[in-house]
């Protein structure tokens, strides 16, 4: 057996460079923390950087005979500070991971630097300002976890040109439309909810049909009329598009398209007209929520041996003989004002009272940290094709986010 090489020369010196401008890097970091109640970097103490709490160390890529830092892991440690300009130091990072800490401001330009990092999980912090643009510049990364923080403004449409599989953007203070390239996006699991979009989905959503298995938009403001688009979606088993605003009726052909659908949740619209029978042909259906609409009619002659394992809720609508359903005139103030989707000009009904709620404030309860495990991570590994099942902080809309 060969002898471990120390790490520390004649000299007193860390003798690896790479470990030497970790060390650098994390005793950065160690500053500029101001709250570590649990002591989790009481052992950031000495030369030996990947013995310290939250440091994964691999072979490096450029010579296996020299460790790197590959890998951060400090989910639900509950430290408070900010991200130093240090942190690019760490060139073969392939992971960070900080969710559920107390972080804030803003994410260090020089992030970018990160080459190798694949996987970037940022959630349930208090970050703020614009989407962090420098994520745009890691062309190894395949998830990127930015919910429950206080992130503004716009999405930049070159998010969409990025090849990652998984993209949760829930819980911040974005806002305008989604760009018209949505679609380009090659990603397996979506999630939106609790923003500020508004407007139509873009067209482009049908071009996802490949990849996407889960896409949940819920709690924003977006309008219109639902996109027939949808239907391409074949492969998708969970569809949340509950509180928003939503207007028309419920397309059968969407319904049709979705054969693989598990969990479809539209309520809390602004839908009319009857739920389409065709939701009987989904066979792997397992809820379907349309609560709080206005529809007038639903699919009632579903198979029972079917319809008995599926959950459906259909409260707060307008269908006559139903209990828990609207008053007649709150009916009357939408039924009567149908919206046409067939044209190019839709006229949308008056509005209700909001439905949607701000996003909360970051939460302080550690969230379950992410199933990839503090190992020994390869950079040259991906996140799985079939996507991530990733719990995240309350309150959850399905189960998995």
């Amino acid at each position: 057996m060969s002898p471990v090489p120390s790490i520390i020369a004649d000299n007193g010196e860390i003798s690896n460079p790479l470990l030497k401008r970790a060390h650098t890097a994390i005793h950065a970091w160690k500053r500029a923390i101001v709250s570590d109640p649990n002591n989790f970097t009481g052992n950031w103490v000495g030369h030996d950087v990947c013995s310290y709490n939250g440091i994964v160390c691999a072979p490096s890529l450029g010579d296996p005979s020299q460790d790197a830092v590959a890998g951060l892991d400090f989910n639900g440690a509950d430290l408070a500070g900010h991200f130093p300009v240090e942190l690019a130091l760490l060139h073969e990072i392939s992971l960070i991971h900080v969710n559920s800490n107390r972080f804030q401001g803003q994410i260090p330009g020089n992030l970018s630097n990160l080459q190798l990092l694949e996987e970037l999980d940022l959630s349930n912090n208090g970050f703020v300002g614009p989407f962090p643009m420098e994520v745009l510049q890691l062309p190894k990364l395949r998830y990127l976890d930015l919910r429950f923080n206080n992130f503004e403004g716009p999405l930049p449409p070159e998010l969409f040109d990025k090849d990652l599989d998984a993209l949760f953007l829930n819980d911040n203070r974005f806002n305008t439309t989604l760009p018209e390239n949505l679609g380009n996006s090659k990603v397996s699991v979506m999630v939106l909810t609790n923003n500020n979009f508004e407007g139509r989905i873009p067209r482009s959503v049908a071009q996802m049909n490949a990849t996407l298995n889960e896409i949940v938009i819920s709690s924003n403001h977006f309008s219109g009329c639902l996109p027939l688009e949808f239907a391409s979606l074949g492969n998708v088993t969970v569809l949340d598009l509950s509180s928003n605003s939503f207007a028309g009726v419920l397309p059968k052909s969407m319904i049709k398209g979705l054969q693989n659908v598990e969990l479809l949740n539209i309520a809390g619209n602004m839908l009319t007209g009857v739920v389409p029978e065709s939701i009987c042909e989904l066979k792997h259906l397992i809820n379907f929520t349309y609560s709080s609409n206005y529809f007038k009619g639903d699919a009632l002659s579903c198979p029972t041996a079917w319809s008995s394992d599926v959950v459906f809720d259909g409260q707060v609508n307008c269908i006559a003989g139903r209990k828990g359903q609207r008053a007649a005139e709150d009916c009357a103030a939408v039924v009567n004002h149908p919206v046409n989707c067939g044209g190019g000009n839709v006229k949308s009904p008056p509005s209700p009272a909001p439905i949607f709620s701000p996003p909360p404030a970051p939460l302080t309860t550690p969230s379950p940290p992410p199933p990839a495990t503090a190992a020994v991570p390869s950079p040259s590994s991906l996140p799985p094709v079939g996507g991530f099942e990733y719990a995240s902080p309350p309150p959850p809309i399905f189960k998995g986010y």
